[in-house]
């Protein structure tokens, strides 16, 4: 332990306890439907006219139990301003997601989910519609890949880490009881089952999930503040940004991935005007020219619990990160751990006084051919709207 780091050791403990705390919560895992491929099914046979029911797991800790250790947590202890702030910030969100998942499947989740989340700005939403405006829908992709399949890709990924970094772990779950690609509390890839997954849109999940969400876990994991393996308050916006961002600078960003985010964006905008599913589903197909199959996956994750805004967070993740590099921003700092883009100058002072190390691992994607002349794109500055070329190239 550093000098610098024995400073803030009374911290330690309390960050240590806050980010235990949020891996027993798990929001995204107990937001993340049981039944997605059966509930499709179902919405096949009654001929796409029958809202889905979607079932979610039951909650394995005690919500007051949980609380009450939250609130037992002496933050007022802690000296340093800056974690004493970052620590009661962290508190406030883990509770608005106690509750929030107290209140799955009732009216009052959407609110939550809004207050974790926060809306779609008009300026996003006018985005996200030029987008689905100007860019024409590409024609079906061909060729799928298996969960398996995937899962071996993502294994062989791993293994290209392990090789720089020998104590890289390699942690990879197919699971039935998930029905969309994530990263896990614990810094697992989980894989659904039933998933099937573009062929040309393996490479750029891979530099999405392993080289931005397992990396920064594993880079926040070297760290003293273990709470940069969860994320600092409200890192998700800036998490999934930077993921966007390693497709971008991978070619991997191409119009049907845009128009998707765009379609999350619409569909969001759409729920808290108080859509119903069947609304969403049909406005994206037949106004915005989403696939069935994709409005229907759009549609069900902002429809899931009650109403979740949270997909509205990529396209703005990666709009603000586009404004924060133009103006100056390293993305190097963003890979230190899981941290908002209003944490940054907080890390870069942790950083200066040695308190934090740099990042242990640098991900792939930012050596890939055409990686450097895309951030050089992006620090003379580019719109969201900029991503898409208009030929189909990336």
């Amino acid at each position: 332990m550093t000098a610098s780091t024995q400073e803030i050791e009374p911290a330690l403990g309390i960050d240590a306890r806050l980010t235990e705390i949020e891996r027993q919560v798990d929001v995204l895992l107990n937001l993340t439907p049981l039944n997605g491929a059966e509930a499709w099914d179902d919405f096949k046979r009654s001929d796409f006219t029958v809202a889905p029911t979607l079932r979610l797991r039951e909650l394995d800790f005690d919500p007051d139990l949980v609380r009450r250790e939250l609130y037992n947590l002496e933050i007022e202890d802690v000296a340093d301003p800056a974690l004493h702030s970052l620590f009661r910030a962290k508190r406030d969100e883990i509770a608005r997601q106690i509750t929030a998942l107290e209140d799955r499947d009732t009216t009052k989740f959407v609110h939550g989910s809004r207050q974790l989340f926060g809306d779609p700005s008009p300026s996003l939403v006018s985005s996200a519609e030029q987008l689905l405006a100007d860019i024409e829908p590409p024609a079906p992709a061909r060729g799928n890949v298996t969960s398996g399949a995937f899962a071996d890709a993502a294994r062989d990924e791993l293994e290209h880490y392990r090789a720089a970094y020998p104590e890289f772990p390699v942690e990879v779950e197919v699971r039935e009881d998930v029905s969309e690609l994530m990263v896990s509390s614990e810094g697992h890839l989980l894989i659904p089952e039933a998933g099937t997954f573009r062929a040309d849109r393996v490479e750029p999940l891979l530099h999405h999930e392993v080289g931005t969400h397992v990396v920064t876990y594993q880079n926040g994991a070297r760290q003293p503040l273990k709470m940069l393996t969860i994320g600092l308050p409200g890192y998700d916006e800036t998490q999934e940004g930077l993921a966007l961002i390693s497709e971008y600078v991978t070619g991997g960003l191409d119009p049907r991935r845009l128009r998707v985010l765009a379609a999350r964006v619409v569909a969001v905008d759409l729920l808290i005007a108080g859509a119903t599913f069947m609304e969403i589903f049909e406005t994206l197909e037949s106004k915005h020219r989403i696939p069935r199959r994709t409005a229907w996956s759009v549609a069900v994750r902002v429809v899931v619990a009650g109403g979740m805004v949270r997909d509205a967070i990529y396209l703005r993740g990666i709009s603000r990160i586009l404004e924060a590099v133009a103006s100056g921003v390293d993305l190097d700092v963003l890979l230190v751990g899981k941290l908002a883009l209003d944490h940054v100058d907080l890390v870069q002072d942790l950083l200066d006084r040695g308190v934090l190390e740099p990042p242990w691992v640098r991900p792939r994607w930012l050596e890939v051919p055409g990686a450097r002349e895309r951030l050089d794109r992006m620090a003379d500055g580019l719109r969201v709207t900029d991503l898409y070329e208009g030929d189909g190239e990336r």
